[in-house]
């Protein structure tokens, strides 16, 4: 897939999850959290993977796509080349992977994080790709 697909990719899982939290996710505004952590873990996977769609598109990571790659092997080609990235990479791994989706904390603070992560890294992959 050509790097600019990637990138108009991510931002597709991006909208994805905003619509499954959206149409699915009964907000309660007095306790400021999703009342069903099914479509937080659901989000959160969609915003995982669209950080990876977007490194993907940058990085030379996955040589082949039948292969899984390590997280670690992404940390290693994000920390040689951009360490501001690096940093946003970390704690999306922490809020979209770990808290949201395997913990499927429901926290509107912690999705919206999550959502303003992968906004940021995608943005970010973006520029790097034009300044390339």
């Amino acid at each position: 897939m050509k790097k600019e697909k990637l990138i108009e990719e991510s931002r597709r899982y991006v909208d994805n999850a905003e619509k499954i939290l959206r149409e699915n996710g009964r907000y309660n505004s007095e306790l400021k959290q999703y009342e069903d952590d099914k479509y937080v873990r659901a989000a959160g996977h969609y915003l995982w993977h669209s950080v990876l769609l977007a490194l993907d598109a940058v990085f030379e990571v996955r040589k082949d796509r039948r292969t899984r790659v390590d997280i670690n092997d992404y940390y290693d080609a994000v920390r040689k080349r951009d360490k501001k990235l690096l940093a946003l990479v970390n704690n999306s791994y922490n809020t979209m992977h770990l808290s949201m989706d395997y913990d499927g904390n429901s926290r509107k603070s912690i999705c919206d994080d999550g959502f303003a992560l992968a906004n940021d890294i995608i943005d970010r992959c973006a520029m790097m790709l034009i300044k390339e």
